[in-house]
């Protein structure tokens, strides 16, 4: 496993970390806490020193606690989210911070992750969403000073709004915020226009989900692919978008003249070819994914080519509206 900086003064993490949302028996359907251990289990044995879970992640904090506990002599990184108070995903103009992350709100929700992992403290307290109209405005800046001081958490960071990653270029730019989550893959590759550069120059970590396209750029995703029912993804991947994905990943698979299994793997190596990204953090509710990926991190990133030709099939859409 290889290592990245967390932003200028932040840890080293594990290039590949791990996505805690599936794991959570909530949103995603078919995960068991017995595998998600295993899997857990599996991906310290193999470096990964870098947790994402969230406090609206079902069963997550919880699970992920437990393990974090039990390896006594590995030292885990554990992030965890603030839902915004009036439960609005994601952050809309016009928003009051006081009404999405008051401070008295802020401390609550992390205090109920703190019982709810059995922890001390989180390595990255994050805001699940994210509106540049709060620089300079509410009390959040004050009560996240303040947790720090106390040891509650280390660092502070946001999880970019869905598909805007220059809605929190000002934070960036601010020197108020210690790392980014973001979504950056094959497809939506918006954040390297400003927001990656951003990070780059003020020293902010940068953390991506959705590597992965939710799955589309694993390959498995055809026309004809179906979800047990109460998965969310079957509102993501609703209509016709399979089909639309299919074709995509297709013509990445001719143009990069590799074979459809090696899709999954060329997505993830696009993302660590970004020398502004700290970690990715796939979502691995298994340990035969955990093992695939976690193989990744071997310094291998993709050609100047390769990445030429990727940047041809850059996709602007939100399957989550």
């Amino acid at each position: 496993m290889r290592y990245r900086k967390l932003g200028r003064s932040g840890p080293r993490v594990s290039e590949i970390g791990y996505g805690a949302w599936g794991i959570g028996e909530s949103s995603w359907v078919g995960a068991t806490e017995d595998e998600s251990v295993r899997a857990l289990n599996r991906a310290v044995d193999l470096g990964v020193n870098f947790i994402d879970t969230a406090r609206g992640y079902g069963e997550s904090e919880r699970i992920v606690g437990r393990v974090v506990r039990e390896r006594t002599g590995d030292d885990v990184l554990v992030a965890t989210k603030v839902p915004p108070k009036n439960r609005v995903w994601p952050a809309p103009d016009g928003v009051d911070p006081d009404e999405a992350f008051p401070g008295e709100h802020i401390r609550t929700s992390l205090e109920t992750s703190l019982r709810a992992s059995g922890l001390d403290h989180f390595d990255v307290l994050q805001f699940h969403v994210w509106n540049d109209e709060w620089m300079g405005r509410g009390d959040w800046l004050e009560t996240v000073a303040d947790l720090k001081r106390e040891g509650k958490i280390r660092l502070f960071g946001v999880s970019v709004n869905d598909h805007q990653p220059d809605t929190a270029l000002a934070l960036v730019r601010s020197g108020a915020v210690d790392s980014v989550q973001v979504i950056y893959n094959v497809f939506d590759q918006a954040p390297a226009d400003a927001l990656l550069p951003a990070c780059e120059e003020h020293g902010v970590g940068v953390i991506v989900r959705v590597a992965l396209d939710e799955g589309g750029l694993t390959g498995r995703i055809t026309a004809g692919t179906t979800f047990p029912e109460g998965d969310w993804r079957n509102r993501y991947f609703r209509g016709d978008r399979p089909a639309q994905v299919e074709r995509r990943v297709a013509a990445i698979v001719s143009d990069l003249s590799i074979a459809p299994d090696e899709i999954a793997e060329n997505a993830l190596r696009f993302v660590l070819s970004s020398p502004a990204v700290s970690t990715v953090i796939p979502g691995m509710r298994s340990v035969r994914n955990v093992e695939r990926n976690t193989a990744l991190s071997d310094g291998r990133t993709l050609t100047e080519d390769q990445l030429a030709i990727l940047a041809k099939h850059r996709w602007q859409r939100d399957f989550y509206a």
